[in-house]
């Protein structure tokens, strides 16, 4: 073989290998990406201030009427944001409107797992055995 062909395979083989190099980098790492559930940590963030907010709201709505709202779109005196919050959860009240169940079905993209501190809920309405899912 000539030495200039030689070099070219030579090349050929180093850019290659490069390649397959590169290409396996980027499938381990948007496998990688993609097990790892990206939008994790935003969807508890917000999942965490759609719940809080709700919670406020449904509760001022108690202070002020005596009872809690049948849906949340009975909710009065919101703002724009809040009805992100608002449309960001599931509500279920008691037949009677003095308890509720809320629960939060979308964070930032997906819905979040949360745990809220056991003192959170002391002073709502808030009742784990309204849940409809149980």
């Amino acid at each position: 073989m000539q030495r200039r062909t030689k070099i070219y395979l030579a090349v050929g083989i180093g850019v290659f290998a490069f390649f397959c190099v590169m290409a396996t980098v980027l499938v381990v790492s948007v496998g990688s990406f993609i097990r790892a559930d990206p939008t994790e940590p935003m969807d508890r963030m917000f999942g965490d201030q759609h719940l809080k907010t709700s919670v406020a709201l449904i509760e001022l709505h108690k202070l002020r009427y005596g009872e809690y709202p049948e849906t949340l779109d009975h909710l009065n005196y919101t703002g724009e944001w809040d009805t992100i919050a608002l449309q960001s959860v599931e509500y279920t009240p008691n037949a009677d409107r003095t308890a509720y169940y809320v629960e939060v079905e979308r964070g930032w993209a997906r819905k979040p797992e949360l745990e809220m501190p056991p003192g959170f809920w002391r002073g709502t309405g808030y009742r784990e055995e309204l849940n409809p899912d149980r």
